[in-house]
């Protein structure tokens, strides 16, 4: 039935019945500290015309841009098709899918996205998503902890740079749970040798645009009796070594943001998360699983296959109290993968590679520092000023261009640093003109 607000009379009139004098009265046993502050920066509801205006105007933001930012949500082409039939009634307005004989479209579409995550991925098991990226890295990490029960240290070791976002999530999820995060750099691992690690989690390519060498570190995981989580851009993924064959033995969990899948960049969303494992964890994952089966004919049918989550099982059994996947974001990446193939995929990749090797040299050469490392760059890459970054940032912004994610805040050690990300929608025009203008704002 529809939601009927109550007015003051009717609400006076409960509180009496119910014999107190307001409705914080109902909540006295709650300490005043942990009670929520006024929302008093909270304006006043709008008319439906004026949030139109409103939604419009910041619609118009998104447009005219050229998108050089990257930092985890990336621009990518997405072709008419996805959204087109993403849009469908079937999907569009789908429920969770609960009741398998009327939901069978649905949950083929899912089973098909965990078995193309899977491969591109090369692992064993995919589950129906996460809610992004950064939670599913926490989803992750808990998910290690109850799988290594050698391990009494909840201590888990980052291997090389990740989104300050993500670290954000971790240290809320986390870190009341007694999970200790460490960073640590390649060269520093001598020193942990022998020592209480639950997990490492390896960055593939690193926040600041790095292919790190995954092979040798999984291996250094694995002899400390630690587990390996491998935290991915999917699309790279299609260009290098699937987590499933890093070292020896593979990572055992992988995990990262779907967004690169055929998701809008629509001012700062959505975006869904991917986890898949090894086969032996699939206990142990949250979240849902979709199977393939046959019925009581023999013929071929879908359903939900493990739900490991406090709604379906014993609280004390669930996993995580992950809910509903992001259904219709996983549709689209579904879509999108299939469209593009496997080939084209690695396409996509080897474009935006070569776009961003580009830029940087042609920055280069006009004088701009560019950081170099030991490690070869996927589609991003840091270039360092001789000035504050917030105003070059505004000034490109003022000429139609978004430049970059400012570093120097989560990276100080780095200074005045500008992540510059380029992908394949970025024409040989428009590098150019990114060079040019960026040249002109610093001479100012």
């Amino acid at each position: 039935m529809p939601f009927v607000p109550h007015n003051q009379t009717e609400t006076d009139a409960m509180l009496t019945t119910i014999g107190v004098d307001s409705i914080d009265d109902l909540f006295d046993e709650i300490p005043a500290a942990l009670r929520a502050k006024p929302m008093d920066k909270i304006p006043w509801g709008k008319s439906e015309m004026d949030v139109i205006r409103l939604m419009q105007s910041r619609a118009k933001q998104d447009c005219d841009q050229l998108n050089f930012i990257g930092a985890g949500c990336y621009a990518h082409h997405i072709p008419a098709a996805v959204w087109d039939l993403v849009g469908r009634g079937e999907f569009m307005t789908a429920y969770t899918p609960y009741q398998a004989e009327a939901s069978q479209g649905g949950l083929q579409l899912i089973y098909e996205y965990q078995t193309m995550m899977a491969s591109l991925m090369g692992m064993e098991v995919s589950n129906a998503s996460m809610y992004e990226g950064a939670s599913a890295l926490a989803e992750s990490v808990l998910m290690a902890i109850r799988l290594n029960r050698k391990s009494k240290s909840k201590r888990i070791l980052i291997l090389s740079e990740i989104a300050p976002s993500y670290q954000q999530v971790l240290d809320t999820i986390l870190t009341h749970q007694g999970i200790m995060f460490e960073h640590v750099a390649p060269a520093q691992l001598a020193e942990y040798e022998g020592q209480d690690i639950a997990a490492v989690i390896i960055p593939q390519p690193n926040f600041l645009g790095q292919l790190i060498a995954t092979d040798q570190l999984t291996d250094w995981a694995h002899a400390q009796n630690a587990l390996v989580i491998g935290v991915v851009n999917p699309v790279a993924v299609a260009l290098i070594k699937p987590p499933g064959q890093w070292g020896k033995k593979g990572a055992d969990i992988v995990c990262g943001e779907g967004q690169p899948l055929g998701v809008p960049m629509s001012s700062g969303g959505p975006f869904f998360g991917f986890m898949c494992c090894k086969q032996a964890y699939v206990r142990q994952m949250p979240g849902r699983i979709v199977g393939r089966s046959v019925d009581v004919d023999g013929k071929p049918g879908f359903c939900l296959t493990l739900q490991a989550r406090e709604q379906h099982i014993r609280r004390s059994k669930a996993t995580s109290n992950i809910c509903t996947n992001q259904g219709l974001l996983v549709t689209a990446a579904t879509i999108y993968m299939s469209l593009v193939g496997p080939e084209g995929l690695k396409q996509v990749a080897m474009k935006s590679v070569n776009n961003a090797k580009w830029l940087a040299s042609a920055l280069a050469e006009k004088g701009i520092t560019v950081l170099r490392t030991e490690h070869p760059q996927f589609h991003e890459f840091v270039i360092q000023l001789d000035q504050p970054v917030q105003p070059v940032l505004q000034a490109m912004s003022d000429r139609g261009i978004e430049a970059g994610y400012d570093l120097s805040q989560a990276f100080p050690e780095l200074g005045n640093a500008l992540l510059v990300c380029s992908t394949e929608v970025h024409h040989q025009e428009d590098l150019q003109r990114y060079v040019d203008t960026l040249m002109e704002v610093i001479s100012c």
